[in-house]
């Protein structure tokens, strides 16, 4: 389990004009929120909190706040960012308590080089990067990994397939795809190539009706 730490300041009042001043002055608005205690405005040091998060996954990672000396332990839920500055408007923690799951985005790591790419030069395409589980917040993984070295070509894994952690649950369609091996695109042209040459309709040649033949040129 990755965690962190991060320093935060307690303000009173909330609005856009506060929003506003907060971000001139070099900080961060924010809230705390959980089950069974009221939602906190808090303010956080912008470059510590940019600091922080160029060295953590956001979406996995137990940040132990320091409020004003108390200490909780959070996840970050949501971070909104201006559309075109990427600058932080706002960031939103849950306050995690002690047997009560939540449910996190963890990395899908692909692990090894597939038979069907090693051995038939095809393709592995990647088509999940992310998977949410349910899990206790003493026991949240980094990442996943899953082993692809198996696959050959045509083939695919789906998150049924993954091997997780005890006490870690998946979270929506476990049939949904993490990775396929596909044949190499060189393969593919040439059979669409083929398929459509047995496909084409053969030229028909046939004789001329006496009355469709040319007239002779006086």
């Amino acid at each position: 389990m990755a965690s962190a730490n991060l320093s935060v300041s307690t303000r009173e009042n909330g609005g856009k004009g506060v929003a506003r001043s907060l971000r001139r002055d070099g900080r961060v608005p924010a809230v705390i929120y959980g089950h069974g205690r009221e939602p906190q405005l808090l303010s956080i040091n912008t470059r510590d909190l940019e600091k922080l998060l160029e060295h953590i996954s956001a979406e996995n990672t137990v940040i132990d706040l320091d409020v004003d000396g108390t200490s909780s332990r959070t996840l970050i839920r949501e971070i909104q960012r201006h559309p075109f500055k990427r600058q932080i408007l706002h960031v939103d923690f849950q306050e995690l308590v002690a047997g009560e799951k939540v449910i996190v985005r963890l990395p899908v790591i692909l692990v090894g080089v597939p038979d069907g790419v090693r051995m038939d030069g095809g393709i592995l395409d990647q088509t999940m990067r992310e998977l949410e589980v349910e899990v206790d917040p003493s026991n949240i993984p980094n990442h996943v990994e899953v082993d692809v070295t198996k696959m050959v070509i045509g083939s695919s894994l789906h998150v049924s397939d993954i091997k997780l952690p005890e006490g870690v649950q998946v979270v929506g369609d476990k049939e949904a795809s993490v990775a396929v091996v596909s044949a190499p695109r060189a393969a593919v042209e040439a059979v669409a190539t083929e398929e459509a040459a047995v496909g084409a309709e053969p030229e028909v040649i046939r004789a001329k009706k006496p009355d469709e033949e040319e007239t002779p040129s006086k």
